[in-house]
């Protein structure tokens, strides 16, 4: 054999490798990956059944139902409202007309089961994607002493910083 051949056979040797080793990282990925949905999203996507997924909106007023460890709410982007249900403790910080994320999956009656609730933690906090919904829907009301959000606070600072 050549030594042109073999440094060809070499080179696609390697490539198969790299190639067979970013399909093996991509397919455990897959397994791990959450999306994030407001409820407008979901209305107008098909998701799977048992699709692990993030949902995000402000808990409706009047909504929240405790039956001993279950309680199920609804949760709003202003446009669409999606029922969820979670079997568990609730984070201290959950109330009504409050900003929270919720994981689990869609069942197929429409009903989100939850499988992790989280409020947002203080009064100038809220998710970037429940943010971004409420912007979309008009809703957005940036906190009462005139501060702006975190993020944009943030990011205002990386710029300046840059410059």
């Amino acid at each position: 054999m050549k030594r042109k051949t073999q440094r060809l056979y070499f080179i696609l040797l390697g490539g198969l490798a790299v190639a067979t080793g970013i399909a093996l990282v991509l397919a455990a990925f897959e397994d791990s990956i959450v999306f994030f949905y407001s409820p407008s999203d979901l209305s107008q996507q098909t998701i799977n059944p048992g699709q692990r997924i993030r949902i995000g909106g402000l808990v409706e007023a009047g909504s929240v139902i405790k039956d001993g460890d279950t309680v199920t709410f609804k949760v709003t982007d202003t446009a669409e409202t999606l029922s969820i249900s979670y079997r568990g403790i609730l984070p201290d910080l959950f109330r009504e007309g409050q900003g929270i994320v919720a994981e689990g999956a869609l069942l197929a009656s429409g009903v989100f089961q939850a499988s992790d609730v989280l409020a947002k933690h203080d009064e100038n906090y809220m998710p970037p994607e429940v943010a971004d919904a409420l912007k979309a829907a008009g809703e957005w009301r940036p906190s009462q002493d005139g501060a702006e959000d975190a993020e944009t606070a943030a990011v205002e600072t990386i710029s300046t910083e840059t410059q």
